[in-house]
């Protein structure tokens, strides 16, 4: 197994470990004023599932979701592909974890609390598929350029309008085939789509509908609550074939009908007959993605002087891991802003992300003890330096964010800083570091890597 299990006897024993904290929920963290973002549903009539997804956009109540899932979660490996009305059977912890409200330890760890390892099995693994991911793509960054590059071009070529067309009939749930106008729906009006109807819709949009993932995957990106750059951009890579050259995915009738809901179906046959038998569409396959292993800049490292603390949508637990010793002199929460626009988030993805971003404003103020406000919507560079330059900062900390929109941004934030004599240090988390590197081959090599890496060291 993949993290050892210590002697809890309880989820709430588990708790007070990973938070250092009291047993009583309500004073990890003082009561604020944070409340969700409201969302709009429009009227949904034969749309939607009967029950939609709640998902916690605060550290408090995904430490509580975790322990509702826990006692379910020894049936996760046999009911986790079936697709019910409000998805009883996962945990829909995703967005927390993707944004670390949650760590994937914690994830991991709790049902340990329960359930044998080798029962957890399958659900750690899935924890661990998006560890391989982010581990991959950040030993291959260029893939997301390439990826971005050629999205732009799909975008905005003449020659892909009447692709474009096709694709935007699909995303508003016109197409005919009823199944996938409902996942469509669903998507585009939850923030959410299990997993295995992510698999059906990509496998449909790539090898019937023959539309290019790229624009798919763009689809996933704007409006999934849990859209991860490299879970989300790899997984249609692996559909369509590009991620393991000569391996699709093609969604077959059969499958659909065995693990959907049936009341769900029963009503959205229209199609159906394009699932019976698909053809792999297999697109230009590009070379294999040389690992490239960038040189990434050494972090840690706080020279003496007025520190300031900075978190990003990418890690919102600062208070966990490295930076939790830190004595910033202020402290910044920041929303990549100019990313959600130009990258046209949904109503829905910006109200959570929105969220989320309050409550850790709240969480931080309360563990540093430190002034804490959350940016206003303008560019990155723009905050960061105003906000240091208010405070006489020599320096700014934060976690190094993944391969992905933010990241991208760090060169001109690391200028922008350094005209006003500031400096950007970064930090990684332990856990980040240690699997960085594993990540060369296929998942399941990876898999075990993790496994030698967790072993204790033979006496």
């Amino acid at each position: 197994m993949f993290f050892t299990a210590p002697p809890f006897r309880s989820l709430t024993d588990l708790q007070s470990v990973l938070t250092g904290t009291s047993l009583n929920p309500e004073s990890w963290f003082p009561r604020t004023s944070v409340e969700p973002v409201p969302i709009s549903h429009p009227v949904t009539g034969d749309l939607l599932p009967p029950t939609l997804p709640d998902f916690a956009f605060s550290r408090a109540q995904a430490l509580k979701r975790l322990e509702e899932f826990v006692p379910l979660a020894g049936r996760y490996s046999k009911y986790r592909n079936h697709v019910l009305p409000g998805h009883p059977w996962v945990s829909k912890l995703s967005p927390a974890v993707r944004h670390r409200l949650l760590l994937e330890e914690e994830c991991c760890q709790a049902p340990l609390t329960r359930y044998a390892a080798s029962t957890m099995e399958k659900f750690t693994q899935e924890v661990y598929w998006r560890r391989y991911w982010k581990a991959w793509m950040s030993l291959r960054p260029q893939v997301w350029r390439s990826y971005r590059t050629d999205l732009q071009h799909i975008q905005h070529h003449e020659t892909f309008n009447e692709v474009r067309q096709r694709a935007e009939r699909c995303m508003n749930g016109e197409s005919s085939t009823d199944i996938m106008n409902y996942f469509a729906h669903e998507l585009t009006t939850t923030g959410y789509l299990h997993n295995h109807a992510r698999m059906w819709f990509a496998g449909w949009w790539v090898h019937v509908e023959r539309l290019p993932w790229q624009l798919g995957a763009d689809f996933f990106f704007r409006n999934l609550l849990d859209a991860d750059p490299a879970s989300n951009t790899l997984s249609w890579r692996w559909i369509a074939g590009i991620q393991t050259p000569g391996k699709t995915y093609l969604p077959r009738r059969a499958n659909i009908e065995k693990y959907i809901d049936p009341e769900i179906l029963e009503t959205r046959q229209a199609g159906l007959r394009h699932l019976e038998s698909p053809v792999a569409h297999r697109p230009e396959c590009p070379p294999k993605e040389p690992v490239t292993r960038p040189r990434l800049e050494a972090g840690g490292r706080v020279e003496p002087g007025k520190i300031g603390l900075w978190i990003h949508e990418e890690d919102l637990l600062p208070e966990k891991g490295p930076l939790a010793d830190l004595v910033p002199h202020t402290s910044m929460i920041t929303g990549d802003f100019e990313s959600w626009s130009a990258l046209a988030y949904s109503e829905q993805k910006r109200a959570w992300l929105l969220s989320a971003l309050r409550d850790t404003e709240a969480r931080t103020k309360h563990f540093y003890k430190v002034d804490t406000h959350l940016a206003a919507e303008q560019p990155l560079s723009v905050s960061l330096s105003s906000w240091a330059r208010q405070n006489d900062l020599r320096g700014v900390v934060t976690l190094r964010p993944e391969v992905g929109p933010l990241a991208g941004q760090l060169p001109s934030l690391r200028e922008a800083l350094a005209k006003g004599g500031v400096e950007l240090v970064l930090f990684d988390r332990p856990e980040d570091t240690r699997v960085r590197s594993l990540a060369t081959g296929g998942f399941f090599n990876f898999w075990k890597k993790c496994q030698r890496d967790q072993e204790p060291a033979s006496q």
